[in-house]
């Protein structure tokens, strides 16, 4: 399944299939994107956060680093989500860019929240971007939505990144935080990386391949989030990965399979700290994480298992 036409999964934004109005911030990003173009292509309305001055009535203006929206604009919307930030395998992590990261999730999910929460009809839910990073490193040590945030630049993000939503939920907006893994996508994140070199035949696994990486499909990602804005019964964090994590070394072996090419390389991890910096630990790190109360809640996976989810990305 390509990457451009994924399907939400349930049809409709709302139980019954009734019409929706959607903001969603970060809708050129590569979830923003593929949540817009599922809900688009279900007849509801999407509208878009944008930096820029509106070009028409589907666009909002606001300055996520600068904590402005325009709240007006948001007026009439069933939901609201927040998928936006900078990327955090985008560059090595120096200090500025470290800063580039928080400011844009925290000051963002802030100024977005006081507008939901000044609105006179506000929006049934706010669904708000937040990552399995919250959970730090937990080696082979399976992990759900109950357990504590780990220790780090990541977790402390994502504890003050969902904190910043309180104004929304404080005000009687049910928030939602969906904590993603690592998305198995061709058009962006560590698997955007990873297509090209394994379709040369230069792929490999990181490091000594043991580390877990919870990973979710695009598919089911955007299947994740249209389920959590449908159920008025769930709040809170939800973790968006598949059932059934995988190490490095399974996923190289997993997209040598499917892709038909060899992966005869492996980088070792002194380079890849030379070449990455901080952020190699993220990489070389082992996250087990579990989607306990997304499956509780009766969600099922397209793809819960990584070639399957592969396959979809092709």
């Amino acid at each position: 399944m390509d990457d451009g036409q994924v399907d939400g999964g349930r049809r409709g934004g709302r139980p019954g299939g009734a019409r929706s109005r959607v903001a969603v911030a970060g809708a050129s990003g590569l979830i923003g994107g593929a949540l817009a173009r599922s809900l688009t292509a279900d007849g509801h309305e999407v509208v878009r956060l944008v930096r820029h001055d509106p070009a028409g009535a589907d666009e909002v203006r606001w300055d996520p680093e600068h904590g402005r929206v325009d709240a007006a604009g948001l007026e009439g919307c069933d939901a609201v989500v927040n998928l936006a930030g900078a990327g955090v395998g985008d560059r090595r992590w120096t200090d500025a860019y470290k800063t580039r990261i928080r400011s844009s999730r925290v000051h963002g999910t802030t100024a977005l929240a006081e507008a939901v929460a000044s609105m006179e009809r506000p929006p049934r839910v706010f669904v708000n971007g937040s990552a399995m990073g919250y959970y730090g490193q937990t080696g082979d040590r399976p992990v759900d939505e109950s357990a504590p945030a780990g220790e780090g630049f990541l977790p402390a993000l994502c504890v003050e990144w969902e904190a910043a939503a309180a104004p929304a939920r404080e005000a009687g907006v049910r928030t939602v935080f969906t904590r993603t893994g690592l998305v198995v996508a061709r058009g962006g994140g560590a698997w955007g990386r990873l297509f090209p070199l394994f379709r040369a035949g230069l792929g490999g696994r990181l490091g000594d391949g043991s580390q877990y990486w919870s990973f979710v499909a695009l598919h089911d990602e955007v299947a994740a989030i249209r389920h959590l804005m449908d159920r008025d019964d769930l709040s809170g964090p939800f973790n968006l990965t598949a059932p059934r994590p995988v190490t490095n070394r399974e996923v190289t072996l997993a997209m040598s399979r499917v892709l038909h090419r060899p992966a005869p390389f492996a980088v070792p991890a002194p380079v890849l700290r030379a070449a990455l910096g901080e952020m190699a630990g993220d990489v070389l790190g082992s996250a087990r994480v579990l989607p306990a109360r997304l499956l509780e809640s009766g969600f099922r996976f397209a793809f819960p298992e990584i070639d399957g989810a592969i396959r979809a990305a092709l």
